[in-house]
């Protein structure tokens, strides 16, 4: 196993990894939306935070020398499922390649954010 880290997405608030290389598969801890740059949770809306949670997923990717085109699956966590479409409007733009998934709303999530968003990808050929 390897470990996956990079100052391009926030660095981890716990006891974790940004992500792991395990075999052919990369198994990235679920993102909010912090800006890495300053460590600060950014966005009003479900809209901007899905954004931001989405490119801090494509730099943990790259980090691991691969895209959201390798993402198998993802695993998505609402504060309100009321939010659903308007997540989905964003998400579709990176997962082009539609993985597995699934989506749930849950109480609450870590410094109150409305998403966060875990992957795994496939590394290998």
């Amino acid at each position: 196993m390897e470990k996956v880290s990079t100052t391009k997405a926030p660095a981890a608030i716990g006891p974790y990894s940004q992500g792991i290389k395990a075999g052919d598969f990369l198994y990235a801890s679920g993102q909010i939306p912090i800006n890495p740059a300053n460590g600060e949770i950014e966005g009003e809306d479900i809209t901007a935070q899905t954004d931001l949670v989405c490119r801090n997923i494509g730099e943990i990717l790259k980090a691991a020398g691969s895209d959201y085109e390798h993402v198998v699956k993802t695993t998505c966590f609402l504060a309100e499922m009321s939010d659903f479409g308007a997540f989905n409007t964003v998400y579709e733009k990176y997962f082009t390649g539609k993985p597995a998934r699934s989506c749930v709303a849950v109480k609450q999530l870590p410094k109150n954010v409305l998403c966060e968003v875990e992957i795994i990808a496939y590394l290998g050929k």
